[in-house]
């Protein structure tokens, strides 16, 4: 723990990177070689936070990956205070997350940090890759269950990472007595407007909940809204916004920074929707 504390300045503000109800990450630089990491500090106030320590120690220790964050290290110690003390460090990604490149504020979009369309393929492709990877050529099957973009790390090159494999899940091979795999641990609490539907019923964890999640993710990317927009409420979602725009509408739900300045000009976010019917309407027309 000495180290990581002297590394990240005593986990001070200025190399505080962010947080989750699972912990806080820092940057740190070690002083061997005076590598750049991310240290992941948990929260173990939070009943789920050593769960969530051992399934992403788990998950990490024996995959392989260029689209998966590097974990280099794990501590388990006690503070100054004599309180326990778990940690996680991983490769530090320069470029910050997915989400923060999709929603930069105003006076930093410029286009020095914006994602054009080509970008945006790319990071799906690697996510896919990472997926795939995951689901049918791991040493088990690994389900990562809380797929978003701010899980998504970009390096130097702009080459997606996924991170956060703390609610990973390991489908372990069916026995003899049993027609179907089952999961190392059980109970998923993934992302609001990201996880399968299932998992709020108490579906176990499957590949395809995280096919589904990555479905989010691409409609997210390409029309540069959260799966939790205000728009979106009672049976109008993201989805139905999609399928009822196409084939006619389609550039009108598109990320407004990926057309042209002519064209992002000429209608607004709300005429648009209105062009397509409004919600109301929409979801009206998908049932007939």
């Amino acid at each position: 723990m000495t180290e990581l504390f002297q590394a990240t300045g005593g986990f001070s503000s200025a190399n505080f990177i962010g947080s989750s109800s699972f912990g806080s990450v820092y940057r740190g630089i070690t002083n061997q070689d005076e590598t750049i990491v991310a240290v992941k500090v948990l929260n173990l106030q939070n009943p789920r936070a050593f769960k969530s320590f051992t399934a992403e120690c788990e998950a990490l220790r024996h995959i392989r990956h260029r689209n998966l964050i590097k974990i280099l290290t794990s501590c388990s110690s006690l503070d100054s205070k004599g309180k326990d003390f778990n940690a996680l460090v991983y490769e530090f990604i320069p470029n910050g997350s997915l989400d923060d490149w999709l929603y930069l504020p105003t006076e930093e979009n410029n286009h020095s940090r914006s994602l054009g369309l080509l970008q945006r393929l790319n990071i799906a492709i690697d996510v896919a890759s990472t997926l795939d990877y995951l689901h049918y050529h791991c040493y088990a099957t690994i389900v990562h269950c809380d797929l978003k973009p701010s899980n998504i790390l970009l390096d130097n090159d702009m080459i997606a990472h996924v991170s956060d494999f703390g609610l990973a899940k390991l489908l372990l091979e069916p026995d003899n007595n049993s027609s179907q795999a089952q999961t190392s641990t059980i109970g998923i609490n993934g992302s609001v407007g990201y996880v399968a539907p299932e998992y709020n019923m108490g579906g176990k964890a499957t590949i395809q909940g995280d096919v589904f999640s990555y479905g989010i993710l691409l409609l997210e990317m390409f029309t540069g809204k959260r799966p939790t927009d205000q728009m979106f409420i009672d049976d109008f979602n993201r989805h139905n916004f999609a399928k009822a725009s196409l084939p006619i509408h389609m550039m009108q739900i598109l990320d407004p920074t990926l057309l042209p300045n002519e064209e992002n000009s000429e209608e607004s976010e709300e005429d648009a929707t209105n062009r397509i019917e409004g919600p109301s309407h929409q979801t009206d027309k998908l049932q007939d």
